[in-house]
């Protein structure tokens, strides 16, 4: 659950914060020309990743195969100064796959005890590939850690990294020999990003830039500690009232008790205070990685569906309609 630690409303921004603010603007805007310069026709999947790591949460990446959703966590990794490792979602995955297990030692005198060896999670990016392939009890072994930002073990606590972010892949067509996940572990990501193709001439630059014998790489643009001040700057950034109040008509009429009576028949169950938290500080970050210091309700607009989507259920009579989650998002988003 995102932690519940920055202002809901509007403060005036003191000497501190505009210092940090214009120290902070320039980094991330070079980061996200950097992740630009290597992934091609993707740059609302690349911006929307961005906002994920800048607010301090965990995406969820839908698209098919050959996407370039690898390359991006990879690349995000490079150019944010982070640690970065990719685990493959399998069914046969054990929890202690991912989390690490404990091992007898002897040492000379042959005497033994128990060694802690972390597993891949122990890191600052993590790409789970395809984390529909892996059985329920790892899967939620993986979305524990990913709230409680610590892995117990033996009854013994091993904290996280700092920053820990957790970047999931679902491939939307293959669904055989899959575990889709619950929609108790699907609001534990804050946004739900879909990828899909480049247009004609993102593939054409692709084709040109990434088959000769030299391919572009990205460098590091900023490290561990300039993303963590980044992080706690887009808690502090302010928020106006008319932005508040937007986000608030927005989740709550995307409810079936008490929302929009347009679409309240259709929804089986809608987004929780998550994700107005989730809303907030998504706003926030897109501001700071557009070059601004307080979001607007454009802000709001552009990340409803990516902030709602994987929260809400159609009922099976909206479904048999025609009805879409994106459309009825859309028609919320209609009326801000």
């Amino acid at each position: 659950m995102i932690e519940a630690s920055a202002p809901a409303a509007a403060t005036p921004m003191d000497d501190g914060i505009v210092a940090a603010a214009e120290a902070c603007l320039a980094s991330v805007g070079r980061a996200r020309e950097a992740i630009h310069g290597v992934i091609f026709g993707q740059e609302t999947v690349v911006d929307l990743a961005l906002v994920t790591v800048l607010a301090g949460g965990h995406g969820l990446l839908v698209g098919l195969p050959g996407l370039a959703k690898t390359k991006l966590v990879e690349t995000l990794g490079t150019v944010l100064g982070l640690d970065a490792r990719r685990v493959q979602f399998t069914p046969d995955l054990m929890p202690s796959d991912i989390l690490g297990t404990e091992i007898l030692d002897e040492d000379q005198d042959r005497h033994r005890s128990f060694r802690f060896v972390r597993g891949p999670i122990f890191t600052q990016l993590l790409m789970a590939d395809e984390i529909n392939r892996a059985s329920p009890r790892t899967q939620s072994a993986l979305l524990q850690a990913m709230q409680e930002r610590f892995v117990s073990v033996a009854g013994e606590r091993h904290d996280l990294p700092r920053p820990f972010h957790v970047l999931a892949t679902q491939n939307p067509i293959e669904q055989e020999g899959t575990y889709p996940l619950p929609e108790a572990q699907l609001d534990r990501f804050l946004l739900e990003i879909d990828v899909g193709y480049p247009d004609r001439a993102a593939e054409r630059r692709i084709l040109l830039e990434t088959t000769g014998a030299e391919e572009h790489r990205a460098q590091p643009v900023m490290d561990t500690e300039s993303l963590l001040s980044a992080q706690r700057l887009v808690r502090r950034l302010p928020v106006g009232e008319a932005v508040v109040e937007a986000i608030l008509d927005l989740v709550r009429a995307a409810r079936p008790a008490g929302g929009d009576a347009a679409i309240a028949d259709k929804l089986l169950w809608g987004p929780g205070p998550r994700a107005s938290q989730a809303l907030m500080l998504a706003v926030r970050a897109r501001a700071l990685i557009e070059g601004r210091v307080a979001p607007s309700v454009d802000d709001v607009a552009a990340l409803a569906e990516p902030v709602l989507k994987h929260r809400m259920a159609l009922t099976f009579a909206a479904r048999a309609d025609g009805e879409t989650i994106p459309g009825l998002i859309g028609r919320l988003v209609g009326r801000l």
